[in-house]
Formats: structure tokens, C-alpha cells, sequence
């Protein structure tokens, strides 16, 4: 099974497409749609991926253990990826580098969304 795409439930959408635009966008990727009370991401051209929707109530993180990982195409992507996290409102929850205990070339960094949820930037086969 493939993933179509996923959706976040957010407490401030024009904080998180603030902090969305600059991550996602250092991945290559854009907003696709903005809404009174969502945003979508994807490739440029292409559809959603990946949404985030405003809610009023409260929102509910996933659990430790779940996290979203986003695939980078090197490792300056990765990179540019953490720098723009921790400039619109993410904190660090795992600097960039390689990982080899998920493999000898992978390298990837950690960071925790202004809204509590844990992001995963990667890029493997890094030399």
C-alpha cells in the first residue's frame, strides 16, 4: 500500500505554513492550495502530499514512536532543511548527520514542529 497523503492538525495555521513554506521549501517542495483553514504541500506541478488544518479545539500529538519523515535529495537539503526549523519555530531533536545505526550512508536530522510533532529529514546513499 502506498501513502496517498496525510494530514496535521494545527492550533495557528499562519504560524505552521510560516514554518512549513521554509522546510518544505528547502526540500524542493511548495504550498499547493491555501484555504480559510488548511494549506496543502506537494512537489512543484504536482498535488498534495501533505496537508495541515486549522483546529480550534484541542489537538492531540501523536504518542512517542510516531514521527513524519520528509526524504531529502542530499545532504545539503537536510541541512537547509534543520536551519529553517529552528528559524520559524521548530527545536532540534536530533542535529544533522549520519546515522549509522539506520545504515552506513544514511543521514538525516530531527526536529520538533511548533506544534509538538516530530519531523524526520533524510537523505541515503549520502558518501
Amino acid at each position: 500500500m502506498l501513502l496517498h497523503h496525510l494530514s496535521f492538525s494545527v492550533a495557528d495555521l499562519t504560524r505552521s505554513t510560516v514554518f512549513y513554506d521554509a522546510v518544505l521549501g528547502a526540500l524542493g517542495g511548495e504550498r499547493v492550495f491555501t484555504g480559510d483553514t488548511a494549506a496543502g504541500y506537494g512537489e512543484p506541478g504536482g498535488g498534495e502530499k501533505f496537508a495541515i488544518k486549522r483546529r480550534c479545539d484541542a489537538i492531540s500529538i501523536p504518542s512517542a514512536g510516531f514521527h513524519l519523515a520528509f526524504r531529502a535529495r542530499g545532504p545539503a537539503d537536510v541541512d537547509a532543511f534543520y536551519a529553517a526549523a529552528l528559524a520559524t519555530g521548530g527545536r532540534d531533536n536530533g542535529a544533522p548527520g549520519l546515522r549509522p545505526e539506520y545504515g552506513a550512508t544514511y543521514y538525516a536530522a530531527f526536529v520538533i514542529d511548533p506544534d509538538g510533532y516530530e519531523l524526520e529529514v533524510v537523505a541515503n546513499g549520502v558518501d
